[in-house]
């Protein structure tokens, strides 16, 4: 059961995703009927710490003994954390934290710090989408899985971006004592009970600028004629290929095929319209090309595990919807 959780600082500790971490679990709900945890904040570096905020510092008797009886230790994220060196004995105690049975969880760039202590090897994990291809590329044994919520790969729990680390803290707080008392801490927290770590992150994905030496022209047309439906001979011949030279061209200078491509911008599209407009559902549909608006719901929860309507509500207020 869970019931001794520290949460271990570096310099340059965000306060946002500590205070994250403190808010779940750091906080006496006893009048509530809810669990009680044995908390603490523990120091890698010092007695005191600055956060990523001038003039904003954080103070803590606790070193890194205090993770030796922790069932969970938590690694918020902070400033630098994907381009500095840790201090061995951190990434000592993190590892034998795991070897005798607790769990680790990190928020946002606190994956970076599990990275270093090799407990990211051939684990799927994640991070916030910024940082993906750096964590990638850092440590090539992660199987990064860069546009989820969170990663439970028990005992090592890895986040995303600020909100997705409270996802990830639910779920394991639901994990353990079940959904009445994480929807409980939600409901104090003002947020939703559950999302599931499989939820795609709200990735910005810009038109693909580099490397489209024989399709670029194509792509700004296809961009621009989103709501009309094309074949690959089509595009193929605005180009000037054959289709199939055309759709090896393009898989190399895109990553994706044609109707991978045009589906993200579409999806893309659809995003935008329901941020900035009061359109239709209907509407947004035809105008992004998928027709209808059974079409586009069905599109839109493949390619972001959420629907139109609930991304709009998220985006602008329950007023749009």
């Amino acid at each position: 059961m869970l019931k001794n959780v520290a949460a271990v600082l570096l310099d340059g500790v965000h306060p946002f995703e500590l205070g994250v971490v403190c808010e779940v679990f750091g906080l006496d709900r006893s009048d509530e009927g809810l669990p009680v945890y044995d908390f603490a904040i523990a120091s890698a570096e010092g007695p005191t710490l600055n956060t990523h905020v001038s003039g904003f510092t954080v103070s803590t008797p606790h070193g890194l003994d205090r993770l030796d009886d922790a069932d969970l230790v938590v690694v918020p994220a902070g400033d630098t954390y994907a381009v500095r060196d840790y201090p061995p004995e951190l990434l000592d105690a993190l590892r034998r934290a795991v070897e005798r049975g607790a769990r680790v969880l990190s928020v946002c760039s606190g994956v970076f710090v599990l990275g270093a202590a090799g407990l990211l090897d051939d684990r799927r994990c994640a991070v916030h989408w910024h940082h993906a291809q750096a964590l990638a590329r850092q440590y090539p044994r992660a199987i990064v899985e860069p546009d989820v919520l969170y990663v439970d790969e028990d005992p090592v729990i890895t986040s995303a971006g600020t909100a997705a680390g409270i996802d990830a803290c639910l779920h394991l707080v639901r994990k353990e004592h079940g959904p009445e008392v994480a929807n409980a801490i939600a409901r104090r927290m003002v947020v939703p009970p559950h999302r599931d770590g499989g939820q795609a992150q709200f990735i910005e994905r810009p038109l693909p600028r580099s490397r489209c030496d024989t399709v670029g022209e194509v792509l700004v047309w296809m961009q621009q004629h989103l709501d009309e439906e094309v074949t690959v001979e089509q595009l193929a011949a605005r180009a000037h290929m054959s289709p199939r030279t055309f759709a090896r061209r393009f898989q190399q200078e895109t990553g994706t095929t044609p109707y991978r491509w045009i589906l993200r911008q579409r999806v893309l599209l659809a995003q935008e319209l329901l941020e900035a407009t009061d359109e239709t559902m209907d509407a947004i549909a035809g105008r992004a090309g998928f027709g209808n608006a059974a079409a586009l719901r069905h599109q839109f929860v493949r390619s972001l595990g959420t629907t139109p309507q609930a991304y709009r509500r998220t985006f602008r207020g329950p007023r749009a919807a």
